[in-house]
């Protein structure tokens, strides 16, 4: 989710890679409904291991955001280039339980509180920010309460 929000609000800016230490394999087949649902191109996407992104050859990163709480204790790998990061800690949806209708709830709130603190990213002057006041932003947007605005669907 957070790969196709981000090169959405960020086209032009930024270019986004998503991963995780235990990926599944394929993409969870409720974030491909919701995110075809809300108008974004899926056809690009598959379930990829950060580890990916740690190896000679792969995109420069500037960033690295953790966004899974469960990610939150884990230990993350050292990436080239010493990338800035944060953790931006999100309810796994993958992990909800419960009828249709609340796993699809778990993952419109994720994609909620993804799409308003990467919205304040993208809309940071980065450019004109030293690296500590970036950082210290960087942190500030991972404690964002997530009931502030909806996108609207």
């Amino acid at each position: 989710m957070a790969e196709a929000i981000l090169n959405k609000l960020g086209q032009g800016k930024f270019r986004a890679y998503s991963a995780g230490s235990r990926p599944k394999g394929q993409v969870n087949p409720n974030t491909i409904q919701l995110l075809q649902g809300l108008g974004y191109d899926t056809a690009g996407y598959r379930s990829k291991s950060w580890s990916e992104f740690a190896k000679s050859g792969a995109p420069s990163l500037d960033f690295v955001f953790t966004v899974c709480d469960n990610a939150a204790g884990e230990a993350c790998p050292v990436w080239p280039g010493q990338p800035m990061t944060a953790h931006w800690g999100v309810p796994d949806p993958a992990e909800a339980k419960g009828s249709a209708a609340e796993i699809a709830l778990a993952f419109k709130d994720a994609y909620r509180m993804l799409f308003q603190r990467i919205g304040i990213f993208t809309a940071l002057p980065i450019r004109s920010l030293d690296n500590l006041s970036l950082q210290t932003k960087l942190k500030e947007i991972g404690r964002v309460a997530d009931a502030v605005t909806k996108e609207p669907t």
